[in-house]
């Protein structure tokens, strides 16, 4: 059996400032492939590989499979565990998820590999989710535009790992209130999300229909997806959404932020759920 791997690694750097060059150590988050295995009775199914940063392994697995629809509860899932097959040598990049029965979802055959820089991309319309049940989100709550202004920056202050290596991507869980009650990292941006909603599902937290969703990059289609499988009603981001994922938000009463950055945002849907101050009267 290797080593289980780190969430970063040292390594070494020429650097070079203002034409003089020095030699020091630097810290790199770590990218490493994780494979899924859906197990259940003596059957088992790989689902998917992704390009990850270990940690917080058996939330990305989970997570990832209540966004797909795999599973709705904790309580569907029996075991989770890293491999132990003896002729395996990475074993800690295994994740296994035993189950009662292997669901028949050919969709999950597009995620067979995936990377962190794309994620899990391929849906092809948003049938699939009303096909799926999923639900348009109630009112949920009403936040100030002063809570969206802060949510980047209580967002960094709670990434741990990209302090020491200025490479992940994080996505943080608030209250309607301002309150960060979770963040999760990783090299993937939906590896950030599916870590996130696995912390949710795993401790009992669903449906998280009074939360926002923060993430640190552009927001997809796939983060809206995850989100509404999760019952969260709003999402921000510090940049700019995908079309389709404009149209999900839109066709399932979702609130979508873009481009939050200092004290300004963009509302692409669901703007009642945004309380801006009304503009002062003349004197």
């Amino acid at each position: 059996m290797t080593d289980r791997p780190g969430s970063t690694v040292r390594t070494r750097v020429r650097e070079i400032a203002d034409g003089h060059e020095r030699v020091r150590r630097d810290t790199l988050a770590t990218e490493e492939p994780m494979e899924l295995r859906l197990l259940a009775g003596g059957d088992r199914r790989t689902v998917a590989i992704t390009m990850r940063t270990p940690g917080r392994d058996f939330e990305l697995a989970a997570g990832f499979l209540h966004g797909e629809g795999v599973v709705t509860s904790a309580e569907e899932i029996r075991r989770i565990s890293y491999c132990t097959d003896v002729d395996v040598e990475q074993q800690y990049n295994i994740v296994n998820v035993a189950l009662d029965e292997l669901p028949d979802l050919p969709s999950l055959d597009r995620h067979f590999t995936t990377t962190s820089a794309c994620g899990v991309c391929g849906k092809e319309s948003l049938e699939a989710l009303k096909i799926r049940g999923c639900p348009v989100l109630g009112e949920g709550p009403a936040v100030d535009a002063e809570i969206v202004y802060g949510l980047p920056d209580a967002l960094r202050r709670g990434q741990g790992l990209f302090e020491s290596t200025g490479g992940l991507h994080a996505a943080g869980l608030f209250t309607a209130d301002g309150e960060l009650l979770c963040v999760r990292e990783d090299v993937g941006r939906h590896n950030a999300v599916d870590k996130l909603i696995g912390w949710a599902l795993l401790s009992g937290r669903l449906p998280l229909s009074d939360h926002i969703l923060m993430v640190s990059g552009r927001t997809s289609y796939e983060i809206m997806q995850k989100a509404l499988a999760a019952g969260i009603p709003m999402v921000c981001a510090v940049s700019a959404p995908s079309s389709l994922a404009v149209s999900l938000a839109t066709e399932f009463g979702m609130t979508l932020v873009g481009f939050l950055r200092g004290r300004r945002f963009n509302i692409y849907s669901g703007y009642e759920r945004v309380r801006v101050p009304e503009p002062a009267g003349p004197p």
